[in-house]
């Protein structure tokens, strides 16, 4: 059974084939865990599984889990806010609608679009332009596509190493250790302890990181192939490029397929030397977006990985309980000993529920 998850604000987004999990910890040093039902678009659109279909399904399903995942932590955070007197400051809780939630992917969606494919575009044809390069200039031919392609993984790497200058970022990026460390100490059949997750690395080929530097690699030769066939759109030079990088928006959608199958093969031949070749770019990225997490952090990691397991375990003996607690209400504990031992009943008042 795969497992996969997504650093947040102090702590950790575990989802599983039925489950949707966040823990997190609290400047007291309590930990919040959160577990619901998770139910796929899968569920009632089974042609979405299919090969080349199901890679758009994840990333905006990731997407859509990673914003509420986000907003819950934010607003935890809220919580215990403090003025410039270091005095407790009221906050008014919010909860992100799902309209909220979608004008957050679409404006997300802009953004990176934006940054990493429309800007290296017009970089690349304006520097065609200036040099008389004929293919730059074309904005479709197979050079214009592998410079626009490098510009866009050189953007991609600048923007995260800038972030990771941020100190609430290299926070994140500790958690995003943590939860690479869980999920290999859980893939390894390993107890799930701190004393086990510690021992693994930091560098998944299964990560998000991987797959977006996948999606470049694929983008590059998809472009490659499709571009060159099109016409041209307008008179106007400039107009002409803006009509091909809104052209290249749709076909994001098998990139992402494709991205999709290529990152679920690596990890189902990790140990293929070929395999190997193709993902170690995307494990080299890693070093700049995760980071040696605490045992702290990682006791957050495995509790979100635990609660998901949870129901799993729950779903394969009785599979009603997948309905059970599908909006459950946070639950706090003053420390991973506390949870772990309160797991087991707090686990069957959710499914009674």
């Amino acid at each position: 059974m795969s497992v996969g998850g997504q650093a947040i604000l102090e702590g950790v987004m575990m989802r599983s084939p039925h489950s949707l999990a966040i823990a997190l910890r609290r400047h007291s040093g309590e930990i919040v865990v959160k577990e619901d039902a998770w139910h796929s678009i899968w569920e009632k659109a089974k042609f979405l599984r299919k090969p080349f279909l199901r890679g758009a399904v994840v990333l905006f399903e990731s997407m859509h889990n990673g914003v509420k995942a986000l907003t819950f932590s934010a607003n935890e955070a809220a919580k215990f806010a403090e003025d410039e007197h270091g005095k407790p400051m009221p906050v008014a809780e919010s909860k992100a609608s799902e309209w909220a939630i979608a004008g957050t992917i679409l404006a997300s969606v802009a953004f990176g679009f934006t940054l990493f494919a429309a800007l290296p575009h017009f970089i690349t044809w304006a520097t065609g332009v200036m040099t008389g390069s004929k293919a730059l200039a074309s904005g479709k031919d197979f050079g214009f596509q592998v410079v626009d392609g490098l510009v866009k993984i050189c953007f991609l790497i600048g923007y995260l190493a800038l972030i990771s200058r941020m100190k609430d970022i290299q926070r994140v990026f500790q958690y995003h250790g943590a939860e690479h460390k869980s999920i290999f100490c859980y893939e390894a059949g390993k107890p799930l302890t701190v004393e086990n997750a510690r021992q693994y690395t930091t560098l998944h080929p299964r990560c998000g990181t991987s797959f977006l530097l996948i999606t470049f690699v694929v983008s590059i030769l998809l472009f490659s192939v499709v571009m060159p066939f099109l016409p041209e759109i307008s008179s106007i030079k400039a107009l002409n490029q803006l009509a091909y990088v809104c052209i290249k928006l749709p076909l994001m959608f098998p990139v992402a397929g494709i991205a999709y199958e290529a990152t679920r093969l690596s990890a189902k031949f990790p140990n293929n030397p070929i395999v190997k070749a193709f993902t170690w770019p995307g494990l080299m990225l890693q070093h700049i977006t995760t980071r040696e997490p605490d045992d702290s952090q990682l006791e957050i990691a495995l509790a979100a990985l635990q609660m998901t397991l949870w129901r799993e375990g729950h779903v394969q003996a009785d599979p009603t309980t997948q309905s059970a607690a599908a909006e459950a209400e946070p639950v706090v504990y003053s420390n991973f000993s506390a949870f772990e031992s309160a797991l087991g009943p707090i686990a069957r008042v959710q499914v009674a529920a």
